[in-house]
């Protein structure tokens, strides 16, 4: 039995890091400087898309994104409720509303056929979750967008390096955001991305990010450098100076963190299949899977509560993704959502357990995890 719990997952900070990191705090920048600007580059890069700009969240990325499009107010996004709240919330902030259609039941990405169904005259955009890694059905999501001329964006906060056809994520969508949470592949501490291959949309995201400043408003050189101008309503998002060099850093170690996330899943894969009591992850042909996070579905034989209990009592720190947005108290106040309109939902969210995925966990507990899983069922069953 371990002693300590083991996380569902970890970053990784290296000595390198670290150094990159000092240097910024020695300086004379450690926010709004050289250092971001040379990480939204070195981003842009990696992804192979035109711009990208820096902000302090996965959540800032999704709210500036929403608002860089100028959607009415009032109008309609379809969107997955099986995702972290941030993805809706980012359209209530803009004073849309989130319309929630079912998820596929294979992926746990958001159905286009059910897209397709809730589009009406008041839809203007999409936003889709490439789901623990794993890109959406892109293709026939951009043809659906571009038969009702909707925008569409991408959340990509699972995703940073998955691959559809060849293309990583970053270039699908009119907008794309990634997440730097401690969990996810690289880590700024919180930071996010926005990426884009509009030079309009890259504009407005950095007055955005920046209360909507525009400090080039000279129209004169009797005007001193020191005016300013706020022509749009901003957010102060900004990422800091330390926060990019550390971004820079971890970047390089991105394909290495990938890789050994995609080894862990074949190294459960191998350990857990063969359970009659559990459906592992499903990976489509075709994708780069990022491996996010790796799930279980559990047979409706085991109570998945019981089982993560006992899981837990085993010092392994399992966890649920995601209890569906309407189901939490906001949404069922503020928004008419009847669950049964969401039957994949509601059966994936009812047996679904995330199992512990990280760069430096060792094979020893992979090893723990796999008979760990097997021992709880057994005295589930």
């Amino acid at each position: 039995m371990r002693k300590r719990l083991l996380p569902y997952g970890l970053h990784y900070i290296d000595k390198e890091d670290i150094k990159e990191v000092v240097k910024v705090l020695k300086s004379n920048w450690i926010t709004t400087g050289p250092k971001i600007e040379e990480f939204e580059k070195k981003f842009a890069d990696y992804i192979g898309c035109k711009f990208a700009v820096a902000v302090s969240s996965g959540t800032a990325a999704l709210d500036i994104a929403v608002a860089s499009l100028g959607i009415k107010e009032g109008s309609e996004v379809i969107t997955t409720p099986f995702t972290f709240v941030a993805t809706s919330n980012s359209i209530v902030y803009n004073n849309l509303k989130p319309v929630f259609v079912d998820i596929k039941k294979d992926t746990f990405n958001i159905d286009p056929d059910k897209i397709e169904e809730n589009v009406t005259d008041k839809t203007k955009a999409i936003i889709y979750v490439d789901y623990a890694g794993q890109p959406c059905d892109i293709d026939r999501i951009k043809a659906i967008a571009k038969k009702h001329r909707l925008y569409l964006i991408e959340d990509a906060a699972h995703a940073l390096g998955a691959e559809y056809k060849g293309i990583k994520s970053g270039n699908f969508a009119d907008l794309t955001t990634f997440s730097f949470h401690p969990v996810k592949h690289i880590t700024t501490g919180e930071g996010g991305m926005v990426t884009t291959n509009n030079k309009k949309l890259y504009e407005k995201l950095k007055l955005l990010r920046n209360h909507g400043i525009e400090k080039n408003v000279m129209k004169s050189q009797r005007e001193g450098s020191w005016r300013y101008d706020m022509i749009l309503l901003g957010r102060n998002y900004r990422i800091t100076d330390f926060q990019a060099a550390l971004g820079i850093s971890q970047l390089k170690k991105l394909d290495k963190f990938i890789q050994k996330r995609k080894l862990i899943a074949k190294q459960y894969n191998k350990g857990l299949g063969g359970i009659p009591e559990i459906t592992l992850p499903y990976e489509k042909n075709g994708i780069r899977h990022a491996w996010h996070i790796y799930t279980i579905l559990l047979d409706k034989s085991i109570n998945r509560d019981e089982f993560f209990n006992l899981m837990r009592k085993k010092k392994i720190g399992v966890n649920v993704h995601y209890i569906p947005v309407y189901h939490h108290s906001y949404y069922t106040q503020h928004f008419k959502i009847d669950g049964k309109q969401f039957p994949v939902t509601e059966n994936i969210f009812g047996r679904i357990v995330t199992l512990p995925l990280f760069y430096k966990m060792p094979n020893a507990d992979v090893k723990y995890v796999v008979d760990s899983v097997k021992k709880t069922i057994s005295e589930l069953i």
